[in-house]
């Protein structure tokens, strides 16, 4: 027999007749993370990567990060379909595995096979009664469960496997762009659209000098968790300072963080209309803050013409903040360094803006010119690597 990685597709099986381009994504995905030597062999049932036994284990671990995949699991596959065969490779599959109770499961895609499923997992179970002593078939609540998929040129042999993200294939979905704070909601809003197969880069706001570097680096250290689910992201840092101190300046402070959002939206808008991306993210969260009141959300959102996904907007904190530990975001989200959505919280902002108002205010401020000048001095940062491109856009 020939140790494999064995990959269960879960969701994308539903797929039907574009499965294989779903499956092509993941292949190419898995390809780019994969620094080893590796082989990827797949069909619309299983993918196999083939790797040096050294490296079994740390591919599992970027399997186990890499959205599109149900299961993984390490087993065996032999070319000899002899049923004899079969009954010698599972007492090999278990011979150092300790348990008092068992179950065979087959899966029979070569239906010219001459044993049907259940006539296979009862021969190879009543196989292994012989030649192992002190246990039981148990079909309800099993130890040990052993599977055999009979395919049409070879025979795969596994125990349980370790259970995948699921989801779809990174990228499978298009491109969007997250608006990600340093707070908890935004990174755990990024990882959910990835999970969703959406290619994500992120864009933040920074103030300096009323924000600080240690903000943008605690951003920065969100964005390298995210990209470790949806590598090669881009972080787009925008100076936000002049738009915000012309807001505090000039804009009744009841509506301060209206504005402010109404600001980050449209800036938000011209880098994703550059980059080519389909939809904006962000963590908004119903009735969590003033800003994310329905009436509020949908007068923010009306400087924008493409969709804004909140995929957190119907959890409450305590769920978002259980996926931001299981992500590995909740630490950083948690330091105290502040960014530009909190250093200047009105006491009583409003939380049922009226449109008109704000389009009265907004005329109070040159803020064409300021977004203009904010974008132009983008500084775009590739997230894991060292360097910065200036001026791509």
């Amino acid at each position: 027999m020939k140790k494999t990685i064995i990959i269960k597709y879960g969701e994308l099986s539903t797929k039907k007749d574009n499965i294989n381009y779903f499956l092509k994504i993941l292949k190419e995905n898995i390809d780019s993370l994969l620094i080893w030597k590796h082989f990827i062999n797949y069909d619309r049932g299983r993918m196999f990567v083939d790797v040096d036994d050294e490296y079994i284990d740390k591919t599992i671990s970027v399997l186990k990060k890499t959205f599109g995949i149900h299961e993984i699991i390490v087993g065996f596959i032999d070319n000899e379909m002899d049923f004899d065969k079969i009954c010698d490779n599972v007492l090999e599959l278990i011979k150092e595995e300790n348990f008092n109770t068992f179950k065979v499961i087959c899966k029979r895609g070569n239906k010219k096979y001459p044993l049907n499923s259940m006539e296979i997992s009862a021969k190879v179970g009543g196989y292994i009664l012989k030649n192992r002593e002190n246990i039981k078939v148990d079909v309800n609540n099993p130890e040990e469960k052993i599977y055999i998929e009979i395919r049409n040129d070879a025979v795969l042999y596994y125990l349980n496997g370790i259970l995948g993200l699921g989801g779809y294939p990174v990228g499978t979905l298009g491109k969007g762009l997250l608006m990600l704070s340093g707070g908890i909601d935004s990174p755990v809003a990024g990882y959910l659209a990835i999970k969703r197969g959406v290619k994500i880069s992120a864009i933040y706001f920074e103030s300096p000098p009323h924000t600080s570097d240690f903000a943008k680096e605690k951003v920065k250290k969100l964005a390298n968790v995210l990209a470790s689910y949806s590598p090669n992201m881009n972080l787009y840092v925008i100076n936000f300072t002049k738009i915000q101190e012309a807001i505090l300046k000039n804009i009744p402070y009841e509506y301060l963080i209206t504005i402010m959002r109404r600001m980050m939206y449209r800036i938000s808008l011209k880098i994703a209309n550059k980059g080519n991306f389909k939809i904006l993210i962000n963590g908004e969260s119903i009735g969590q803050v003033a800003s994310q009141t329905l009436t509020s959300m949908s007068v923010i959102n009306k400087v924008v013409d493409i969709p804004v996904i909140r995929p957190v907007a119907c959890f409450d904190k305590l769920e978002i903040i259980d996926i931001a530990k299981k992500i590995g975001t909740f630490d950083i989200s948690t330091l105290p360094y502040e960014d530009c959505c909190t250093v200047f919280v009105p006491e009583h902002p409003v939380i049922n803006p009226e449109l008109e108002k704000c389009v009265l205010y907004e005329k109070l401020i040159p803020y064409e010119d300021l977004i203009n000048e904010a974008i132009k001095n983008v500084n775009i940062i590739k997230i894991g690597k060292e360097e910065k491109y200036q001026d791509i856009l």
